[in-house]
């Protein structure tokens, strides 16, 4: 049985590392790609990249705090993800000056809906990567 702090600090690297990258590849999106092929096909370029790389660091993650069960990885993958959405919201607030309603309205456009549709598969990466989603 994994300790919940344990759970956590899983779901806090797991963020982390993946937040890292994906932060890099949002710029290399947002300033270069999506002003020559659009916002839906840029994030639709982006979100295999992020999901490849939430499954290796996943695995990784999941290995190195022993977490081997449905139950401990679906937590970590929620952790991780609320902690992503906070991010994200404070990152539209301070970057785009968003409110949060103008945040949560972005969500339904298709390229929101698409990205939020990726951020919902990495809560379930650890899950997927312990055996569960099969």
């Amino acid at each position: 049985m994994n300790h919940p702090r344990q759970i956590g600090s899983a779901a806090a690297a797991y963020w982390a590392v993946v937040f890292a990258a994906a932060f890099a590849l949002g710029v290399i999106r947002t300033l270069w790609l999506e002003p020559r092929i659009g916002e839906l096909a840029a994030v639709a370029c982006e979100v295999p990249l992020t999901l490849t790389l939430s499954w290796w660091v996943a695995r990784r993650i999941t290995a190195r705090w022993g977490i081997a069960q449905g139950g401990p990885a679906l937590v970590m993958g929620l952790i991780a993800f609320t902690i992503l959405m906070l991010a994200e919201l404070t990152l539209a607030r301070l970057l785009a000056g968003q409110s949060p309603q103008q945040w949560a309205a972005s969500l339904i456009s298709p390229a929101g809906a698409l990205g939020l549709s990726g951020q919902v598969l990495f809560a379930l990466m650890p899950w997927w990567v312990t055996g569960r989603g099969r």
